[in-house]
C-alpha cells in the first residue's frame, strides 16, 4: 500500500439500484484507495456478497466480502426489487468470505485507529450494530461517508426509511460523518453516452452496462442518478464539492432527516458540479474495468 493510500471498507446493499455496483467500480478504479473489504446489508446479504465478489473478480481483484445484517434494526420489512443477481445465473458458485460483517467492521477499524474510512451506501444496519457492539468503533473510524437522507425538505430517502432506528444510532454515535443526500445526488445523471464509455472497458464494463440497463428497464427510464458513486467522490475528490459546517443530523421515525449546524461531528454535502462529477465517475469506472 502506497503511503498516500486510503484504507476503505465498503458497506453496501448492492444488487438493487445499480448505483452500488457503480460505487464499487469507482473504488476499484481509484489508485489512492486500498479497498480492504466489503460488507453487505439488507435482505439477502449472501446474494449481495456474491455479486460484489463477482464484480470485483471481473476487475481482476480478490476482494474480501462478508455478508452482514439481513433484517433491519427497526423491524421494517425488506424491500426487494427481485432482479438482484439475476444477470449471473451461476452466482451461487461464487465463494464469499466467512465471518460476521459487524465483527469484520469492528476488528478492522479498531485494529488501526484513525486509519480506516467506511463508505456506507445502504441502510445503516451493519454500521449501527458495529456502533453498539464496540464503543471503540465510533471513536476509531477515520470517517464515515454516508449516502442517505434529504436535507432540503421533509421527503424521506430510501436508505434511512428502510431502517430509521439504525440511522438514528449512527448519527447519534459521535463518529465523524459526511452525508450526501438526495438534493445533491439527484442533480447528477448518467445517460447512454456514459454507459457506452463504461461498456467498452472490458468484462467489468460489460457487466455494469447490463446492470445499468436492467435498472433502467425496472423504472422504464434511459438514465439514472449515480447516488452512491457521488458519495465515494466526496471522500476522494473533496475539492469538487461544497460542505456545511459541522453539526448534527436528527432522524425522524419515518426516516426523514434534519441537519442542524453547531454541536456535532456531522457535515452534509451542499453542492456538486453535475457534469464534472459524472465525468469523474465514468473515468474511474473505466480505469477499474480496463
Amino acid at each position: 500500500m502506497a503511503p498516500s493510500s486510503r484504507s476503505v471498507i465498503f458497506d453496501t446493499d448492492i444488487g438493487s439500484d445499480v448505483d452500488d455496483a457503480l460505487a464499487l467500480a469507482v473504488l476499484l478504479g481509484s489508485p489512492e484507495v486500498d479497498l480492504i473489504g466489503c460488507t453487505t446489508v439488507y435482505g439477502d446479504t449472501l446474494v449481495r456478497a456474491r455479486l460484489a465478489k463477482r464484480l470485483a473478480g471481473l476487475a481482476g481483484r480478490a476482494l474480501p466480502v462478508v455478508a452482514g445484517a439481513a433484517e433491519t434494526l427497526s423491524g421494517r420489512p425488506v424491500w426487494w426489487a427481485g432482479h438482484e443477481g439475476r444477470l449471473f445465473p451461476d452466482l451461487g458458485t461464487e465463494q464469499v468470505d466467512e465471518g460476521d460483517a459487524v465483527a469484520y467492521l469492528v476488528d478492522r477499524v479498531t485494529a488501526a485507529p484513525g486509519q480506516v474510512d467506511v463508505v456506507a451506501v445502504g441502510p445503516l444496519t451493519d454500521i449501527a450494530h458495529a456502533v453498539t457492539a464496540s464503543p471503540a468503533f465510533a471513536r476509531d473510524v477515520r470517517h464515515l461517508w454516508i449516502m442517505g437522507g434529504r436535507f432540503d425538505g421533509p421527503e424521506p430517502e430510501h436508505n434511512f426509511t428502510c431502517d430509521p432506528d439504525a440511522a438514528a444510532v449512527v448519527f447519534g454515535s459521535g463518529a465523524p460523518i459526511t452525508v450526501t443526500g438526495l438534493e445533491i445526488t439527484t442533480t447528477v445523471r448518467m445517460d447512454a453516452a456514459d454507459v457506452a464509455a463504461i461498456a467498452g472497458a472490458g468484462p467489468l464494463g460489460e457487466a455494469l452496462k447490463a446492470e445499468i440497463e436492467q435498472w433502467w428497464r425496472f423504472w422504464n427510464e434511459e438514465w439514472n442518478c449515480p447516488h452512491d458513486p457521488i458519495t465515494v467522490l466526496t471522500m476522494l475528490v473533496p475539492d469538487l464539492f461544497g460542505f456545511s459546517p459541522e453539526g448534527h443530523v436528527t432522524i425522524g421515525p419515518d426516516g426523514s432527516s434534519t441537519f442542524t449546524p453547531g454541536d456535532g461531528r456531522t457535515r452534509i454535502t451542499t453542492s456538486a458540479p453535475p457534469d464534472r462529477v459524472a465525468q469523474e465517475i465514468v473515468r474511474r469506472i473505466v480505469a477499474a474495468a480496463m
